[in-house]
């Protein structure tokens, strides 16, 4: 048995503590904004919060989150109310395909929580891990530069 807190909710689930959080994620507590990419945490796809610092979920056993508040997509906001990255986003059509986005803004979220104002050259480097096949890489800075400049409604 592991026990989990994802998005302010605590769930006991009957799991291997070695399994990957990004199935307990998705198969156990059906929250699939996190996405399979690689398995490998080089795509960042899979990419949630862990006490506020971005992490690969396809890499990270259930065991390392016992007593660790896990924030996912789906706890920033919601289709009738997006958090303000998530508008952004929106409004800046970040999201082609949209496989990574979850990923991305979970990354970004991570960035604005611990430096609400960071220069793009801040924001370039902290993204990085993170990739976009369809190449919507310059809309992805708008969004979360319009977000850390204030200037997101």
């Amino acid at each position: 048995m592991s026990t989990l807190t994802v998005n302010g909710v605590r769930h006991t689930l009957d799991i291997d503590p070695s399994t990957p959080l990004l199935y307990a994620l998705r198969n156990q507590l059906e929250l699939n904004g996190a996405k399979f990419g690689c398995g490998m945490g080089q795509c960042g796809a899979c990419t949630v919060m862990l006490d506020g610092q971005p992490v690969f979920s396809c890499l990270t056993p259930v065991a390392a989150c016992e007593g660790r508040k896990v924030r996912t997509i789906e706890g920033l906001g919601s289709a009738e109310k997006p958090g303000k990255l998530q508008a952004s986003f929106i409004k800046h059509q970040a999201a082609q395909c949209g496989y990574c986005i979850a990923g991305m803004v979970m990354r970004a979220q991570a960035l604005l929580e611990q430096h609400p104002h960071p220069s793009e050259a801040q924001i370039r480097s902290h993204m990085e891990p993170n990739l976009c096949r369809c190449g919507t890489h310059m809309r992805i800075i708008a969004a979360i530069k319009e977000v850390a400049e204030g200037s997101q409604a």
